[in-house]
């Protein structure tokens, strides 16, 4: 057995486990996932970074690990909190076991927990610190500790890549798209790719006037970490941005554009964690059932007044899930199209910007 590890919360519940993964006290925010399956996707997406992740599903660990399917080379999640972890995985592909994985990247975990009871309580009291530690102690020492901590606001510059780079070889005579990489997932330029686009990947921090030598066809922004409001200079560099390239975003990117046009983001009680998370789509009235991670949307007032014009909403709290603007070429989701735990209802995202690249050359030609 496994030596005993406890899962504190910020307001004052201990759940005693055992730990699996990384050792090490460590303070994060505590989150709840829904997915039944795709584990490793969440312990490999950057937008995980400084969170531990409750897994509702009860059984964890039993398809081990592919490296092949990583969504980052270097997993910046805090921990994963499960019910029951299997080291033992039944799958031809495994060649790693969830545990030796998350030792290996410093992911703390602990199961043998009542994630029912832990999810019951985020969804009450809302997304909040917690403390995963072995060592023994009075529940006020615990407190404190988690009292003097603050979760750092410098996610993005953490996971963003730290020099430009090219997606694999591709024909010069594709698109060209440049991608803000605020923490991406991989399947997003695999995705992009597919398409016969070239990707060029630049830092989060890079500004319009660098992306517009790079001569893109179009501009993508990517999922990440965090509040969008701690990253002003890509939000200045999309407002600079906005009308000169066809732009897509995704998730942080979709906050991020948002904001650039003016409207207001805030911060959801618990957050949309899951793999089936329905979605109508306003231009169409078609139903998505979507993949999502995220702990902020766009406030839909401050839509109001802005170039924007909302897309698609979320059918379980009516939250914003996409915008567009008509005249810019310009459109984001707050959901992950590259994403498929079941569904693919959402590809179509991708082919709507290849025809924007394509309409906005047409225009630009008609208009030289």
């Amino acid at each position: 057995m496994s030596e005993k590890r406890r899962l504190v919360l910020e307001s004052g519940e201990i759940f005693e486990g055992y730990g699996f993964g990384a050792e090490g006290d460590k303070v994060l925010e505590l989150v709840f996932n829904t997915s039944m399956v795709g584990y490793q996707e969440i312990l490999s997406d950057p937008s995980y970074t400084d969170q531990a992740v409750v897994m509702t599903y009860p059984l964890i660990g039993n398809y081990g690990i592919n490296h092949e399917d990583f969504e980052t080379d270097f997993p910046s999640i805090g921990a994963m909190i499960v019910r029951e972890y299997n080291d033992i995985p039944s799958n031809f592909r495994a060649d790693a076991t969830l545990g030796g994985t998350m030792a290996k990247y410093g992911v703390a975990g602990v199961y043998g927990v009542d994630t029912r009871a832990i999810t019951r309580i985020i969804r009450d009291k809302g997304s909040m610190k917690c403390l995963i530690t072995s060592k023994e102690a009075p529940k006020e020492e615990y407190l404190e500790i988690i009292n003097k901590t603050t979760i750092p606001n410098d996610a993005v510059s953490r996971v963003s890549c730290k020099a430009k780079y090219d997606f694999e070889n591709q024909d010069e005579q594709c698109p060209h798209v440049v991608a803000i990489d605020c923490g991406m997932k991989m399947n997003i330029p695999r995705s992009l790719y597919r398409k016969d686009i070239r990707v060029t990947v630049v830092p989060w921090n890079t500004t319009a006037e660098e992306i517009e030598k790079l001569n893109p066809d179009g501009v993508f922004i990517s999922n990440g970490p965090g509040d969008p409001m701690d990253v002003p200079e890509v939000i200045e560099t999309v407002k600079a941005l906005r009308g000169r390239y066809p732009i897509f975003g995704i998730c942080l990117g979709h906050q991020i554009l948002s904001l650039a046009y003016g409207a207001r983001t805030y911060k959801l009680k618990f957050g949309h964690r899951g793999g089936n998370h329905p979605v109508k789509d306003l231009l169409t009235d078609k139903i998505e059932i979507t993949s999502q991670n995220h702990s902020y949307a766009v406030d839909r007032e401050s839509v109001k007044g802005t170039d924007l014009e909302i897309t698609h909403l979320n059918l379980l709290d009516d939250t914003v899930e996409g915008v567009r603007c008509v005249k810019d070429y310009a459109f984001s989701v707050q959901y992950h199209p590259e994403s498929a735990p079941g569904p693919e209802d959402s590809g179509y995202l991708f082919d709507r910007f290849v025809v924007n690249m394509r309409e906005f050359k047409k225009e630009g030609q008609k208009n030289a």
